[in-house]
């Protein structure tokens, strides 16, 4: 990957307006980026403003599904614009400037407004495998578009490049999971899909009724308990990545993986019951989080 330049001049208000959307919806972002180096932090804000928009596409209130369709389909296009060399946006025009200066692939982009697409014409998914290849196209490309800016999307003699992608993608479906996990009382509301796989709901005797009315019973909190437990499977599976890769980027992962943790113990400990309150990390459990991944 080339090394990022420094932020032209005449695009520093384009960087800022992402870096501003970015923080103000730091709640629905994976990473913190507290670790991130100063380099890298603006194109990764970047990253998450062209994301975060096309997923504010999908949750239009008064938008039917085809209206959604047609903005998502028509910021692919933008992409595709400014990709070229003619960007009509801030945040395209700053992606312009990130992906000339990275080399970063335009397809990985491609990937989150599929998933977006995902989120407008699938409301619910069949199963946890489903589940997974969905998050094949909203989280997994998040996790290599990060690798590819640490250029760590090489093989290296103590580390192949199929293990890093692999406990990468493992990684970030567990960041996704537990995001479902905790917007499950809000996503409904928001027009977004219902992420619990129905063969899981069926299993445990809850109805989609339940949580759109928000109607938590023992039942609930035992699928969402089962919930975590697959999550924190994947964490663990994704937790080798942390040493697969170098400084700071493995401090910026090694905090999101605590973070995650703490939030599905959070959930636990409420005994499943995240429809009405979504969790929420005290100060001094950030503190901890914090703590344990500078222990690393």
């Amino acid at each position: 990957m080339k090394r990022p330049d420094p932020i032209p001049p005449h695009l520093s208000n384009d960087f800022a307006y992402c870096r501003e959307i970015a923080l103000a919806r730091n709640e629905s972002l994976p990473l913190c980026a507290r670790f991130l180096s100063r380099r890298l932090k603006p194109h990764w804000f970047v990253l998450c403003a062209f994301a975060l928009t096309a997923r504010d596409f999908t949750r239009l209130r008064g938008g039917d599904d085809d209206y959604k369709l047609q903005l998502i389909d028509d910021w692919s296009r933008r992409l595709e614009q400014a990709r070229a060399g003619q960007p009509d946006h801030p945040i395209l025009r700053a992606m312009a400037h990130v992906l000339e200066a990275t080399g970063l692939p335009e397809g990985l982009l491609q990937e989150l407004l599929i998933a977006c697409r995902m989120d407008v014409t699938n409301k619910q998914h069949e199963t946890l495998d489903d589940l997974l290849d969905y998050c094949r196209f909203s989280a997994v490309p998040m996790g290599h578009l990060l690798l590819h800016l640490h250029d760590e999307m090489v093989s290296t003699p103590e580390v192949r490049l199929s293990d890093k992608l692999r406990h990468s993608d493992a990684l970030w479906t567990a960041l996704w999971w537990t995001r479902f996990w905790c917007d499950l009382g809000q996503d409904g509301r928001q027009g977004l899909p219902l992420y619990v796989p129905i063969r899981e709901m069926e299993r445990f005797e809850v109805t989609p009724e339940m949580v759109w009315q928000r109607r938590f019973t023992p039942m609930m909190g035992g699928l969402m308990l089962h919930l975590v437990d697959e999550t924190r499977i994947l964490f663990l599976a994704g937790a080798p990545l942390i040493e697969e890769v170098g400084h700071p980027f493995r401090l910026e992962l090694a905090h999101a993986l605590e973070r995650g943790m703490t939030l599905l113990d959070r959930i636990e400990a409420c005994g499943g019951n995240t429809l009405r309150t979504r969790p929420e990390l005290t100060q001094w459990e950030r503190l901890g989080c914090l703590w344990r991944t500078l222990g690393r």
